[in-house]
Protein backbone atom coordinates (compact mmCIF):
# COMPACT_ATOMS: atom_id res chain seq x y z
CA UNK A 1 0.00 0.00 0.00
CA UNK A 2 1.30 3.31 -0.95
CA UNK A 3 1.33 6.42 1.66
CA UNK A 4 -1.63 7.83 0.03
CA UNK A 5 -3.15 4.75 0.61
CA UNK A 6 -2.28 4.22 4.29
CA UNK A 7 -3.11 7.78 4.84
CA UNK A 8 -6.62 7.47 3.57
CA UNK A 9 -7.65 4.52 6.08
CA UNK A 10 -10.17 5.60 8.65
CA UNK A 11 -7.72 5.14 11.86
CA UNK A 12 -11.09 4.12 14.03
CA UNK A 13 -10.93 1.30 11.39
CA UNK A 14 -7.67 0.02 12.87
CA UNK A 15 -7.88 0.94 16.81
CA UNK A 16 -10.17 -0.27 19.26
CA UNK A 17 -9.60 3.03 21.05
CA UNK A 18 -12.81 5.41 20.73
CA UNK A 19 -12.78 9.46 20.57
CA UNK A 20 -11.47 11.28 22.58
CA UNK A 21 -8.80 8.79 23.63
CA UNK A 22 -7.51 8.96 19.71
CA UNK A 23 -4.06 9.51 20.03
CA UNK A 24 -3.08 9.31 16.29
CA UNK A 25 -5.19 10.34 13.04
CA UNK A 26 -3.53 8.00 10.56
CA UNK A 27 -0.75 5.69 9.53
CA UNK A 28 2.05 6.89 7.32
CA UNK A 29 4.22 3.98 6.84
CA UNK A 30 3.93 -0.19 7.18
CA UNK A 31 6.09 -2.52 6.72
CA UNK A 32 7.16 -5.59 8.85
CA UNK A 33 9.49 -4.47 10.65
CA UNK A 34 8.80 -0.49 11.06
CA UNK A 35 5.44 1.26 11.34
CA UNK A 36 4.77 5.19 11.06
CA UNK A 37 1.81 7.60 12.55
CA UNK A 38 0.79 11.25 12.07
CA UNK A 39 -1.12 13.00 14.95
CA UNK A 40 -1.97 16.72 15.20
CA UNK A 41 -1.74 18.12 19.20
CA UNK A 42 -5.31 20.17 18.91
CA UNK A 43 -6.03 22.27 22.07
CA UNK A 44 -9.17 20.29 22.72
CA UNK A 45 -7.40 17.22 23.54
CA UNK A 46 -8.43 15.03 26.68
CA UNK A 47 -4.67 15.32 27.80
CA UNK A 48 -4.05 19.07 27.05
CA UNK A 49 -2.93 21.34 30.38
CA UNK A 50 -4.38 24.84 31.04
CA UNK A 51 -0.93 25.57 29.63
CA UNK A 52 -1.44 24.15 26.03
CA UNK A 53 1.36 21.39 26.78
CA UNK A 54 0.22 17.92 26.57
CA UNK A 55 0.01 15.40 29.56
CA UNK A 56 3.02 13.06 29.11
CA UNK A 57 0.53 10.04 29.11
CA UNK A 58 -0.75 11.12 25.76
CA UNK A 59 2.57 10.44 24.75
CA UNK A 60 2.99 6.56 25.88
CA UNK A 61 -0.26 6.56 24.27
CA UNK A 62 0.21 7.73 21.29
CA UNK A 63 2.94 5.13 20.92
CA UNK A 64 0.59 2.36 22.00
CA UNK A 65 -1.86 3.27 19.75
CA UNK A 66 0.89 3.29 16.89
CA UNK A 67 1.36 -0.35 17.48
CA UNK A 68 -2.33 -0.89 17.85
CA UNK A 69 -2.95 0.64 14.63
CA UNK A 70 -0.11 -1.95 12.99
CA UNK A 71 -1.71 -4.90 14.64
CA UNK A 72 -5.22 -3.43 13.52
CA UNK A 73 -3.67 -2.76 10.12
CA UNK A 74 -2.50 -6.87 10.14
CA UNK A 75 -5.72 -8.58 11.35
CA UNK A 76 -8.20 -6.41 9.01
CA UNK A 77 -5.69 -6.39 5.78
CA UNK A 78 -3.40 -9.52 5.80
CA UNK A 79 -5.32 -11.88 7.92
CA UNK A 80 -8.41 -10.10 7.16
CA UNK A 81 -9.73 -10.72 10.47
CA UNK A 82 -11.22 -8.15 12.94
CA UNK A 83 -9.76 -5.31 15.54
CA UNK A 84 -7.99 -7.02 18.96
CA UNK A 85 -7.26 -5.82 21.85
CA UNK A 86 -4.03 -4.86 23.12
CA UNK A 87 -2.69 -3.63 26.52
CA UNK A 88 0.87 -1.47 27.32
CA UNK A 89 2.80 -4.94 29.20
CA UNK A 90 5.73 -2.79 30.12
CA UNK A 91 7.38 0.70 29.26
CA UNK A 92 11.42 1.15 29.75
CA UNK A 93 13.83 3.47 28.92
CA UNK A 94 11.33 6.78 28.38
CA UNK A 95 12.66 9.80 27.60
CA UNK A 96 11.07 12.85 27.04
CA UNK A 97 13.16 15.14 25.68
CA UNK A 98 10.48 17.94 25.63
CA UNK A 99 6.89 18.09 25.68
CA UNK A 100 4.38 18.16 22.95
CA UNK A 101 2.42 22.02 22.35
CA UNK A 102 -0.53 22.68 20.61
CA UNK A 103 0.31 22.47 16.94
CA UNK A 104 2.54 19.98 17.39
CA UNK A 105 2.74 17.83 14.62
CA UNK A 106 3.61 14.60 16.19
CA UNK A 107 5.36 11.49 13.89
CA UNK A 108 5.72 8.50 15.69
CA UNK A 109 7.97 5.27 14.39
CA UNK A 110 7.90 1.98 15.84
CA UNK A 111 10.33 -0.83 15.37
CA UNK A 112 9.74 -3.82 15.54
CA UNK A 113 12.76 -5.86 17.55
CA UNK A 114 10.67 -9.00 19.19
CA UNK A 115 7.48 -10.98 18.63
CA UNK A 116 7.16 -13.56 20.84
CA UNK A 117 3.77 -15.45 21.38
CA UNK A 118 1.66 -12.75 21.68
CA UNK A 119 4.06 -10.12 22.82
CA UNK A 120 5.86 -7.20 21.06
CA UNK A 121 8.56 -5.23 21.72
CA UNK A 122 8.87 -1.70 20.14
CA UNK A 123 11.35 0.36 20.13
CA UNK A 124 9.52 4.13 19.58
CA UNK A 125 10.38 7.54 18.29
CA UNK A 126 8.70 10.46 18.18
CA UNK A 127 9.56 13.34 16.52
CA UNK A 128 8.16 16.98 15.76
CA UNK A 129 9.79 17.99 12.70
CA UNK A 130 13.52 16.58 12.42
CA UNK A 131 13.43 17.03 16.76
CA UNK A 132 13.16 13.87 18.58
CA UNK A 133 11.00 14.66 21.56
CA UNK A 134 10.56 11.05 23.05
CA UNK A 135 12.15 8.21 22.45
CA UNK A 136 10.89 4.49 24.73
CA UNK A 137 10.54 0.90 24.46
CA UNK A 138 7.33 -0.69 24.69
CA UNK A 139 6.11 -4.11 25.13
CA UNK A 140 2.54 -4.64 23.78
CA UNK A 141 0.07 -8.00 25.10
CA UNK A 142 -1.98 -8.63 22.36
CA UNK A 143 -5.14 -10.66 23.29
CA UNK A 144 -7.76 -12.57 20.87
CA UNK A 145 -10.58 -10.69 22.06
CA UNK A 146 -12.23 -8.38 19.42
CA UNK A 147 -12.01 -5.15 20.00
CA UNK A 148 -16.04 -4.78 18.83
CA UNK A 149 -16.69 -7.23 21.21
Amino acid sequence: MTKNELESIDVLTLLPQRPPFVMIDCLTHFDDVLTASRFQVKADNIFMGDDGVLNSCALAENIAQTCAARMGYINQYILKDKVKLGFIGDIKHLKIWREARVGDELRTEIEVMQEVLQMTLVKATVKVGEETIVTADMKIALTDIDAAD
